[in-house]
């Protein structure tokens, strides 16, 4: 009889599975939880990284918009405006020039 019982034992005893088995599965869990937060990640400094250099450009933007608004409210400026559209100073002829662009060809040629 005690051999029967010996046999049972060893009927019912299952197979271990082993032991580098545990560490390569939670490894692969964690793998697979942390693939979404770091792409999220990678994605989110690269759109931070467009973001720098957009402000970097409207900055540089807004400097020239802030010179030129500068440069067109000094009396200088203005009086160039106003030449450039045809007004002259009290006492001044206004003389229109045609035909400047035949001469300069003419010229060139």
């Amino acid at each position: 009889m005690a051999g029967k019982g010996k046999r049972k034992r060893e009927r019912t005893r299952r197979r271990r599975a082993p032991r580098w088995l545990l560490p390569v599965v939670v490894l692969g869990v964690v793998s697979f939880l942390y693939v979404r937060p770091i792409d999220t990640y990678l994605e989110t400094r690269g759109q931070l990284e467009e973001r720098r250099a957009e402000v970097a450009t409207l900055r540089a933007e807004r400097a020239r918009a802030t010179a030129r608004l500068e440069r067109a409210t000094s009396l200088d400026e203005l009086a160039r405006a106003a030449r450039r559209i045809g007004y002259v100073r009290p006492g001044e002829h206004l003389f229109i020039v045609k035909g400047t662009a035949d001469w300069k060809r003419r010229r060139a040629g």
